[in-house]
């Protein structure tokens, strides 16, 4: 049979068509294989993981299919916690691929130290700047009989006197005990009972006194918001005290 003959008989014709059939059913398979396998065209959102800490993340982007990666650790910032993420890249609202990794950067989990400033005979005002300066906070504050009004007498960490020049970390608060500027004055007791705690805290240090033991009963569940029901020393009586003396609250979180 000729190659003419037998290019135009039905039979080439068949085994042609076939083979094409063929060819395109592979090819199609093949992309439809390829698209499952690469998840063609399905995307995730990257969800917003910034003020997260790391093991919250490290949970969160688990469920999601996704991954993170921290890049960089040498932020400190004394108004978050330690390992808190604060820029992530995709940048939340992105689309992208499952197992993707987000890669972040979050707050050094180890605070960098200063040396203690030294503070004492400073103005309250020069001690609260000079604090900021060195990326410490302020505690708490107490009175002592003293004739310099709000000059620094002491500092403390934690009910411990620090020297100057120790190495703190950064964001350490720092107690203050402060000169009244009555040196021994003696006061009547101010009567405190029936009072809020933050109301009986704001008497107590507008008397240059201090807050002693805070003792709660059982049914105290708004500490600020409970109320005095006793005090020692009482109110009321002869007996007067020196300013910079301490008085103990009990409260409950009712009147009695």
């Amino acid at each position: 049979m000729s190659i003419k003959k037998t290019v135009f008989s039905k039979r080439f014709f068949f085994h042609l068509v076939s083979a094409l059939c063929m060819v395109v059913l592979i090819f199609g398979l093949t992309y439809k294989w390829l698209a499952s396998y690469t998840k063609h065209g399905s995307t995730i959102t990257v969800p917003d993981i910034r003020e997260l800490r790391v093991e919250e993340a490290q949970r969160f982007l688990g469920n999601k299919s996704l991954r993170f990666r921290v890049t960089d650790s040498t932020v400190f910032d004394m108004e978050r916690p330690p390992g808190t993420i604060i820029e992530q890249d995709p940048a939340p609202g992105a689309k992208v691929k499952e197992n993707r990794t987000i890669y972040v950067s979050i707050t050094r989990t180890k605070p960098p130290t200063v040396r203690m400033p030294n503070l004492v005979d400073v103005s309250f005002r020069q001690a609260e700047a000079i604090l900021q300066s060195y990326g410490l906070k302020m505690g708490e504050i107490t009175y002592k009989p003293d004739l310099c009004k709000n000059c620094v007498l002491r500092y403390e960490i934690g009910g411990k006197a620090v020297e100057t020049g120790t190495e703190i970390p950064k964001g350490t608060a720092i107690d203050f005990v402060l000169g009244d500027g009555f040196g021994k004055s003696r006061i009547h007791v101010p009567a405190l009972t029936g009072l809020t705690l933050e109301e009986a805290l704001f008497v107590i240090r507008g008397s240059m006194l201090n807050v002693g033991a805070v003792v709660p009963d059982g049914t105290v569940r708004d500490t600020m918001n409970a109320i005095v029901y006793k005090q020692e020393p009482p109110a009321g009586g002869t007996d007067m005290i020196s300013q910079g003396e301490a008085i103990d609250l009990f409260i409950s979180q009712t009147h009695r």
